[in-house]
């Protein structure tokens, strides 16, 4: 799916989040003290443990380090929610998209790529994430002045069905709420 809301080009594909050399940051879901063999990919663990300044961080926040060995320039390391222990854990998973928009604003990034922040062992549910995701991403779109394009990669068709209902709901919310 592909959609534009304010200039800025939204994409919902299936794939390996670790494999978009096209697009400048990646994020990865991180873990409270990141080291490689914990991280989603090995390479990403590593560029957050080697930038000591940044780990440990706390759920909902997300920092910045250079990609090493991925095809990209940089990572956006998110910590997500676990759901059902951080609380409000809605707002928290809001925040982790929040923070790595605006990181990769400051940084002067084109294109971002996310996964389903806190869907996997973090336990929530991807219904759930899905309309957090979007809204928050769909909230921000317009105040976008450096991020071109937002892709988000999903594992199966099934999931990316699900999170391309979830932004459509959000944009057209978006657009009821613009009306009046």
């Amino acid at each position: 799916m592909r959609l534009t809301l304010g200039g800025v080009t939204l994409q919902v594909v299936q794939g390996d989040i670790t494999y978009q050399p096209d697009i400048e940051a990646i994020v990865d879901t991180a873990s409270a003290a990141p080291t490689p063999d914990d991280s989603g990919d090995a390479a990403a663990g590593l560029a957050l443990e080697e930038d000591d300044t940044s780990a440990p961080i706390a759920p909902g926040a997300a920092v910045l380090t250079e990609a090493f060995d991925l095809p990209n320039r940089f990572v956006i390391h998110c910590l997500g929610p676990v759901y059902g222990q951080d609380e409000p854990s809605e707002e928290l998973l809001t925040n982790c998209y929040v923070q790595a928009l605006t990181l990769a604003e400051d940084h002067k990034i084109g294109s971002i790529a996310f996964p389903a922040i806190s869907t996997g062992a973090f336990g929530f549910p991807f219904q759930d994430a899905s309309s957090a995701a979007s809204r928050a991403i769909v909230s921000r779109a317009p105040d976008l002045r450096e991020i071109r394009l937002i892709r988000f990669v999903l594992p199966t068709d099934a999931d990316c069905n699900a999170f391309s209902q979830a932004l459509i709901r959000s944009v057209a919310a978006a657009q009821q709420r613009a009306a009046h």
